[in-house]
């Protein structure tokens, strides 16, 4: 299936689909659940589009991971290009909001980092980021108190209010642009809260972004 951004009323949005820049280590506690030292700058990394897949599509898992972890983070749509941009110029640019999972094979990554290699054969495989469709910016009153939740298989998994990032939407939106062009379609993942652990087949995800939007995903 060839992924194209969509909204949440079934229309299909006409923006290309870009890359996905995102950033690690944005909220306290899930810092602390992996026992990572607190960064001192946004940690940025970025998918390519072949990540992106939509939510509905069954996740798969690769074959050369045997621990892969969920991460569900608020994803923002970019509607025209910015760069080195500043923070009235990001608000205007935001063309949605969805919720994502930035899949992570925490054993790859794990082995990766120990190396002091870069972390893409663990975050930017091939569908290593499901997405819903997006809610238009109007909608969406208050992206830095909204509530990001996953249940799995019944069983509440991460659910946190934005309000409690590190580095705030638009200013991690500034950071971001001063080190890369963002362009119309690219997606930015704004960071994940607690709650990660390991997907498996056969999982099933419900996923409900604040409160009012709910998506369901499972795993192959």
């Amino acid at each position: 299936m060839i992924y194209k951004h969509v909204f949440n009323d079934g229309s299909v949005c006409d923006l290309p689909v870009g890359k996905v820049v995102c950033v690690g280590r944005n909220y306290v506690d899930h810092i602390k659940e992996l026992d990572n030292p607190m960064p001192t700058e946004p940690i940025l990394f970025i998918k390519p589009a072949t990540s992106l897949q939509p939510i509905s599509q069954p996740i798969v898992i690769p074959d050369f991971t045997k621990d892969c972890h969920n991460e569900t983070e608020l994803a923002v749509l970019i509607g025209k290009k910015i760069t080195r941009a500043g923070r009235d110029e990001v608000e205007a640019a935001v063309a949605g909001y969805a919720l994502a999972l930035d899949l992570t094979l925490r054993d790859v990554q794990k082995s990766l980092k120990e190396k002091g290699l870069p972390w893409e054969k663990a975050k930017a495989f091939d569908g290593s980021c499901p997405i819903t469709p997006f809610t238009g910016p109007d909608d969406l009153a208050n992206p830095q108190d909204t509530r990001l939740k996953l249940e799995v298989n019944g069983q509440v998994r991460q659910d946190e209010s934005t309000k409690l990032m590190i580095n705030k939407i638009f200013d991690l939106i500034v950071y971001m642009s001063g080190f890369f062009t963002l362009l119309p379609g690219d997606v930015v993942l704004t960071g994940t809260p607690a709650g990660v652990a390991a997907l498996k087949s056969g999982d099933k995800l419900a996923l409900e972004l604040d409160g009012r939007f709910g998506f369901s995903a499972s795993v192959a």
